[in-house]
């Protein structure tokens, strides 16, 4: 299953950051985003080298590339990578494709 991560260096306040992406963000994700059939957000609490490059992680799931692709250049799927970019205060969201590895 594809999906699109996206990760967000730390903000310039994180309390702001924090407060749009739960009331803001997430819900436009949840509600906007056709095609999307798991929704999966982490903040990141730390690294084991030290001060993280990132504050925060999604992965966006859907059931081909093709339904991902067309999902993040419909109107809905544009308003919310928009939107995480005007959020994103501490640098603009690196995006990435993947697919989770099957079983070993």
């Amino acid at each position: 299953m594809p999906k699109l991560v996206v990760l967000y260096p730390p903000p310039t306040d994180v309390q702001i950051f924090e407060g749009r992406y739960r009331s803001e963000h997430v819900p436009l994700v949840m509600e906007r985003i056709e095609g999307l059939r798991k929704f999966v957000a982490a903040k990141v609490i730390g690294s084991p080298m030290g001060a993280p490059q990132f504050h925060r992680v999604a992965e966006l799931y859907f059931d081909s590339i093709e339904a991902l692709q067309a999902a993040m250049t419909a109107p809905g799927g544009q308003a919310a990578a928009a939107h995480a970019a005007e959020i994103s205060t501490g640098g603009a969201p690196v995006l990435l494709i993947a697919e989770d590895d099957g079983p070993a």
